[in-house]
């Protein structure tokens, strides 16, 4: 397949592309609005670069990776979608969930509309389907999804200062990087949905977005959930606190990136899974992306999801600030 990618500005472009090659596709070029950005990303990996965003679609490309400021992405992922073209929208795409809403009526009519959330690809995923489907699972109790990483500063270093302004980011750290545990949360809780209980954001750093926040959700089956999201790890290298963790009345799932252990009370058993490195996940969404777009069957995550998480994230703002 051909993967085409648009807004090589954003810090995830780099992955996008290596993801991609390794999955077997050719990138048939790169585009950002800064045409700079967008020559010297390709000359780096020798690659073709347009000045257009037009020129970029017309080659036709099996799928579009677009990322940037989300100022324009969703005008811009209507004009791809609209021309026949898959795309994989990555995060943040919009300030806030209403802004969505004309992705989300074209992938309800058919549009493959991809939004990267790799960490659906955690190895405790299988694991709950195999139990579920087994009967083996039991009630969900608890569950908390973590991901803690390094100074806010990181993001001016990498070029993309915008991210720690609410106006042009659409907030801090739970926007950024809490969607991947609201997305979490909700696809565990499936059709029993999750209310907010409580929102609490920080900022340690004096960021006009926040550093950290916390929340609480629950629902009417007694599952209660905790997400955690912030740039308060002491480390400016890649990588930080990340724990995806759920409970039931016979499994306890524990993922921390490095390392996956399932236990299980029936039959008194530990089982260390292979662990996949929250880096390689990106990785293996591209993968399982391009495998569904060949055979036809909707992406892992859609825009229903992202704007379901999105949906949730917005009224926790309005929560921490009342």
């Amino acid at each position: 397949m051909r993967v085409a990618l648009a807004g090589v500005g954003h810090w995830h472009a780099a992955m996008h592309r290596e993801a991609a090659q390794e999955a077997g596709a050719t990138i048939a070029g790169v585009w950002d609005e800064d045409a700079d950005v967008a020559a010297r990303f390709a000359r780096a990996n020798g690659l073709e670069s347009h000045t257009s965003f037009d020129g970029l679609a017309a080659t036709r490309p099996d799928l579009v990776v677009l990322m940037g400021r989300p100022a324009g992405l969703v005008e811009r992922a209507i004009s791809l979608v609209d021309a026949g073209l898959a795309v994989m929208l990555e995060k943040p795409a919009a300030l806030k969930a209403s802004e969505l809403e004309p992705l989300r009526e074209r992938g309800r009519r058919g549009a493959f509309i991809a939004v990267p959330l790799p960490n659906r690809c955690s190895p405790i995923w299988p694991r709950i389907a195999e139990l579920t489907a087994t009967g083996r699972l039991g009630e969900l109790s608890h569950a908390q999804f973590r991901i803690v990483n390094g100074p806010p500063e990181r993001y001016r270093i990498d070029g993309v200062p915008w991210l720690l302004a609410p106006q042009t980011s659409g907030g801090g750290a739970l926007r950024n990087l809490g969607i991947h545990g609201v997305d979490a949360a909700l696809a565990l809780a499936g059709d029993d949905g999750l209310e907010l209980v409580a929102a609490s954001l920080g900022h340690l750093h004096g960021e006009a977005v926040e550093d950290y926040a916390i929340l609480t959700l629950r629902n009417g089956r007694g599952l209660i959930v905790t997400i955690e999201a912030g740039y308060t790890y002491a480390s400016m290298a890649p990588g930080g606190d990340f724990e995806w963790r759920v409970s039931s009345a016979n499994a306890y799932l524990v993922d921390r990136g490095n390392n996956c252990r399932i236990t299980t009370l029936d039959d008194a058993a530990t089982r260390e899974e292979p662990p996949l490195l929250p880096g390689e996940r990106y990785k293996a969404f591209m993968a399982d992306t391009l495998a569904r777009l060949a055979r036809g069957d909707a992406p892992l995550v859609g825009i229903e999801d992202y704007w379901r998480a999105m949906t949730l994230i917005d009224e926790a703002y309005e929560r921490a600030a009342a």
